[in-house]
């Protein structure tokens, strides 16, 4: 006979010739030379030589062991003494009781929503994330779920799981921040046909992604072509002189044109504007030419208008003057200190003459 001892959290199984025959606990035993003892540790799981189901068939090792039963399309999450361990595949696994306290939360992976008591933090477990699908939606998104092929429901701000299985899931998001759509270098004719290309732009916001992503196609290209055809009727109404007048009204008539048809694709126009009129290079230099022939015509109004005011001015000097002696020849002194102002040197000559001369300039006569 050949003496064993079972040390504390260990456990035996007696085998005789090949099979099964009892379990032994902690303690010293003797057993026949034809017998065998395995001995396994408590606080690991259990893997036996030969098929379990002809183990669990002893009622006292059935006891002693927690059997963890995994159906297909099923995974099961194994925790030890509440903490997260390991995920179990499809299969049937045992464990020692009493050393480990072992709990297992199973998860039908036909199912789309993790309705299981699952923490946040083990989903993200590099173990456990094979079998999950992440969506993220971000804080400016609104999202729309779709399960095979079939609208959900709408997703709002944060992070969604789903188990991972053959049904489709797909999840459409659409930025619901205020966004901008540009019209660059359209060529427009006018009313008297003069060919302009403008650069036009609109401020729009999503305000109902089920119209926006579901009930219209491209609801961006849809919006920029809605805008195309305001601005050519828009601008096709007037002639090129009408326009450049009115370019302010542009804008108004932008926004209350779209504001109906924009709403049916969910969006809403927030502000327009026109961002550039640009003329084609023979169109520039006509009203180049006109500017300048508008210029030189009010410089010669004005210059006409100051010659005007100047003659006036001087014929009411002279009729004040011919009434006035004394102010006419006030005037003729004005213009003799004129004169000597840009004299240096005075030489005289004749005589008494020059005195009586300047007498006749200097004083009045009676």
């Amino acid at each position: 006979m050949k003496r064993i001892r079972i040390n504390s959290g260990k456990i035996g199984l007696v085998f005789r010739n090949g099979n099964y025959k009892s379990v032994v606990t902690e303690g010293v035993y003797w057993v026949l030379p034809f017998e065998e003892v395995f001995v396994y540790d408590m606080s690991k799981p259990f893997h036996p030589s030969i098929e379990l189901n002809i183990l669990l068939k002893d009622e006292r090792l059935a006891g002693r062991l927690v059997v963890a039963e995994v159906k297909d399309n099923e995974i099961a999450l194994q925790y030890e003494n509440g903490n997260f361990k390991n995920v179990l595949a499809p299969g049937r696994y045992a464990y020692w009781k009493g050393a480990t306290e072992f709990a297992f939360v199973k998860a039908d992976l036909n199912k789309i929503e993790i309705t299981e008591e699952i923490g946040l933090n083990t989903l993200v477990r590099k173990e456990v994330l094979p079998y999950v699908r992440v969506y993220v939606v971000e804080a400016y998104e609104k999202g729309l779920l779709f399960i095979d092929g079939k609208f959900e429901r709408v997703v709002n701000t944060g992070v969604y799981y789903f188990w991972k299985n053959p049904v489709a899931i797909t999840v459409l998001k659409a930025d619901t921040r205020q966004l901008q759509l540009e019209i660059s270098g359209q060529e427009i004719l006018t009313k008297d046909k003069a060919a302009l290309r403008v650069n036009f732009y609109t401020h729009y916001k999503i305000t109902d992604i089920v119209k926006a992503l579901i009930e219209s196609k491209e609801y961006e290209k849809q919006l920029y072509i809605l805008m195309q055809l305001a601005l050519r009727e828009f601008i096709g109404t007037f002639t090129f002189d009408e326009l450049l007048e009115k370019k302010e009204s542009i804008a108004v008539y932008m926004l209350a044109a779209l504001k109906d048809k924009a709403a049916n694709l969910g969006v809403e126009i927030r502000d327009c504007g026109v961002r550039d009129i640009i003329l084609p290079g023979e169109m520039k230099e006509i009203m180049n030419q006109v500017l300048v022939a508008q210029k030189k015509a009010e410089a010669n109004v004005i210059m006409r208008r100051e010659e005007t005011a100047s003659t006036r001015s001087l014929l009411n000097t002279a009729k004040l003057m011919e009434e006035n002696e004394m102010l006419f020849k006030l005037k003729e002194m004005e213009y003799v200190e004129k004169i000597a102002d840009k004299i240096n040197n005075i030489s005289l000559s004749g005589g008494n003459q020059i005195i009586d001369q300047l007498k006749d300039i200097f004083v009045p006569r009676k």
